[in-house]
């Protein structure tokens, strides 16, 4: 595989999407965000470069310039690249001002909005992703069970704050911040579906459980799904 040449993150001068290629791992709650995100907002990437990072084929020297701390997902495209999908998701909407946005344009709807994506990727997936599981089991010899038990912990502990601002700041729509799905929504069905995986208990979280139900119902989310993805 040869990557687009991509040396800087760099704004169209058009202000327009350009042709892009997006690394993919079918099981990364962050690509699964991605993705949703372009079904959402309609958006096909030029090229799907599927990566198993069981394997670390996403640390491969070549991608060493668009994919420089070896996580996916990443975007790139020719003279730039972008990874982290939380700035992604943004990118998409800043170039895509004609499709729905994810990430409201009223400031406080936005912040409210990153807020409870934030509280999902910077709180939660970091202490539980597939490279500090591994780290645990694999250099700190910890057990399997007490590894299920850590994964378990970060997602309740996260969740139980979640759960709060959801009841404070949802207006009564079916989704997290009200009648459109925002960031907010896109961050929280993967979180959930990764909590289901390993048999986390849900039902303190009911309001959790109700955003995330609506959306996965949607065929943006379905089609984004794992399953879907594999």
């Amino acid at each position: 595989m040869s990557p687009d040449t991509a040396t800087s993150i760099k704004k169209p001068e058009d202000g327009r999407l350009p042709s892009f290629t997006f690394y993919n791992y079918f099981r990364s709650s962050a690509a699964y965000r991605v993705r949703i995100a372009f079904n959402f907002k309609g958006v096909k990437p030029a090229r799907i470069v599927d990566l198993d990072i069981r394997q670390g084929e996403q640390k491969a020297a070549i991608l060493g310039d668009v994919i420089p701390h070896g996580l996916v997902p990443a975007f790139s495209w020719d003279g730039g690249f972008l990874t982290q999908s939380i700035a992604m998701i943004e990118w998409l909407d800043t170039l895509t001002p004609q499709m729905p946005r994810l990430v409201p344009v009223d400031p406080q709807e936005a912040s409210h909005a990153r807020e409870i994506a934030l509280a999902v990727a910077c709180d939660i997936h970091p202490l539980n992703n597939l490279r500090v599981l591994n780290y645990l089991g694999h250099w700190l010899d910890i057990s399997e069970d007490a590894r299920l038990h850590w994964y378990r912990h970060w997602i309740e502990e996260g969740f139980a704050g979640v759960e709060r601002i959801l009841r404070l700041r949802r207006a009564g729509g079916p989704f997290a911040l009200g009648s459109q799905p925002t960031l907010a929504d896109v961050c929280l069905v993967p979180q959930v579906f990764n909590a289901r995986r390993f048999d986390v208990p849900l039902s303190t979280f009911p309001t959790i459980v109700e955003v995330a139900d609506r959306c996965e119902a949607m065929e943006a989310s379905r089609k984004a799904s794992p399953e879907a993805a594999a």
